[in-house]
């Protein structure tokens, strides 16, 4: 099978986009996630690309068009990819060992000594005497 000069590019294109896009979503994440302000400008470069692209659309170079829109697709795996890593606030997954201490009641809620509390509060209630008197 022959496939002419002006299909193969495109094919080609076509192939390294589905892996970019294939890339972003399932290679190893960065270790650290990108900030917003840093995705916003990817996001923004990639709009531009894709106006670039349409209006090389609208005046008939094709190839420009294509390179821009491809441009913009990598923009945004790129930006998809980034956008994946592990923030410190995440919890932790996989091996990593959680620093929360294991809950101490069946039902997952710390043991509380209400006898203990009730009797402090009185305590502080009859020091303080009634709050409601004025004066």
């Amino acid at each position: 099978m022959v496939v002419p000069a002006s299909a193969a590019w495109r094919l080609a294109l076509a192939l390294v986009l589905g892996i970019a896009i294939f890339a972003s979503a399932y290679a190893r994440a960065p270790k650290r996630a990108a900030r917003g302000w840093e995705l916003g400008r990817l996001v923004v470069s990639a709009i531009g690309l894709y106006a670039v692209g349409a209006f090389a659309s609208v005046t008939h170079r094709a190839v420009l068009a294509g390179f821009a829109y491809a441009g913009g697709i990598g923009v945004c795996a790129f930006a998809a990819w980034l956008s994946r890593g592990n923030d410190s606030d995440d919890p932790p997954g996989g091996d990593q060992p959680a620093d929360e201490e294991p809950p101490r009641d069946p039902e997952g809620l710390p043991r509380f000594d209400w006898p203990e509390f009730e009797r402090a509060f009185r305590d502080y209630a009859e020091r303080s005497g009634d709050p409601t008197r004025t004066g």
